[in-house]
């Protein structure tokens, strides 16, 4: 028996937005989405590198304000990274030294979610 990494579900309310923020700021490629039919909410699924996760504007999926922490292993680059594209609603800072020992970078999605990347100790 073997386990894999877990997906996290992301609640979402608007689709343009979701996108703007996730695929052309983050730069996680959309690798498929889902509507039961026309008019019907959207559930979707983004991934970078070997980060996956699934984005719902499904009533029930997911809580708005979850937190999820992303392990990053150039976590200087990736903020460098994201200085460069342009996004109009947040311009992170440098990653903090934490106490634990990890360098950190925390950002907010539309939807009140928090995505904390962070760098391995040391």
């Amino acid at each position: 028996m073997k386990l894999t990494a877990p997906i996290p579900v992301l609640r979402i309310f608007d689709e343009a937005k979701a996108k703007a923020f996730y695929v052309d700021w983050l730069g996680f490629t959309v690798d498929w989405e889902h509507r039961f039919g026309d008019d019907f909410p959207l559930y979707l699924q983004v991934s970078r590198d070997g980060c996956v996760l699934h984005l719902s504007e499904h009533h029930g999926d997911a809580t708005p304000g979850s937190r999820l922490r992303i392990h990053c292993d150039d976590i200087d680059g990736f903020a460098t990274d994201l200085k460069q594209r342009p996004y109009k609603f947040a311009h992170p800072g440098a990653p903090e030294k934490m106490p634990w020992g990890t360098r950190e970078l925390t950002l907010g999605d539309p939807f009140g979610n928090r995505l904390t990347f962070s760098s391995p100790p040391g």
